[in-house]
């Protein structure tokens, strides 16, 4: 037996009413899968996928999230592959989509991750469990004050050489504003990059270096500390900023607690 469903791209996806082999291409929808409690199920993830840890060991790898290997994936022959608009290659899942149901995510905000979980949770037969994982994120948020810092800037640094910061329309800009931060640079869109003599003009309260996709460091926060000699500069985990799964149970906590370093 089947069932067809709508993905957040809008795209109908046709699969079966249980789905017995899954695929997923993306680290923070992998987390959510095993947080579901699917154990089996899961037949392949991306080099990138790395929560839960032991479990993940003994999964079969299809490569990266931009350059999975199409014929890994169709070898693995799922019944679901699941993905995401941002982080997985057009092409590479177009050419998917001619062989294998294919559920795509697409996400900017909190609104959308919460959306993005009760379908995955219908999609896989694991709705309660969905729905206590939401519960448990809403919560958290719900507890963070909502003018708590209201008034601090930021920016956001995911990538060195060159400088690249998380602007407008991103997730991460979305749980910098619920974590009480303004950001300087949400003037402009996605990902650009910026110069140092930018980041100098902007005179942020804080910067925010992110332990992913750069792997910034504590030896990183003198050469930006030089640049912004007033700022308060923290190495800051990116996973709780951009993983829009499971994890997010933990974001809320870990963000009422930036505004007190620095």
């Amino acid at each position: 037996m089947t069932k067809t469903v709508k993905d957040q791209m809008n795209q109908d996806v046709t699969l079966p009413v249980v789905p017995k082999r899954i695929v997923s291409l993306v680290p923070s929808q992998t987390e959510l899968l095993f947080a579901l409690g699917l154990r089996e199920e899961i037949v392949g993830v991306t080099n990138y996928c790395i929560h839960p840890a032991e479990e993940i060991k003994q999964k079969i790898k299809v490569g990266g999230t931009k350059s999975f290997d199409v014929e890994a994936v169709k070898r693995l022959n799922p019944d679901l592959v699941i993905g995401n608009k941002e982080e997985n290659e057009e092409n590479g899942i177009n050419t998917l989509k001619q062989f294998l149901p294919v559920w795509m995510s697409d996400i900017f905000n909190l609104e959308d991750a919460v959306d993005m979980i009760l379908r995955i949770g219908a999609l896989v037969g694991k709705e309660s469990e969905a729905k206590s994982i939401i519960l448990n994120i809403e919560r958290g948020f719900s507890a963070l004050p909502t003018t708590k810092l209201s008034s601090k800037t930021a920016a956001y640094f995911i990538w060195r050489k060159p400088y690249m910061v998380a602007a407008s329309d991103t997730f991460i800009d979305d749980m910098l504003k619920r974590a009480g931060f303004q950001n300087v640079f949400g003037t402009l869109s996605r990902y650009p990059e910026i110069s140092a003599e930018q980041l100098k003009q902007a005179q942020p309260d804080y910067i925010f270096l992110s332990s992913e996709p750069y792997p910034f460091k504590e030896k990183h926060l003198q050469e930006f500390q030089n640049i912004c000699p007033d700022a308060a500069i923290l190495v800051v985990d990116g996973e709780l900023f951009s993983w829009y799964g499971s994890r997010l149970q933990a974001s809320a906590a870990y963000f009422s607690k930036l505004g007190q370093s620095g």
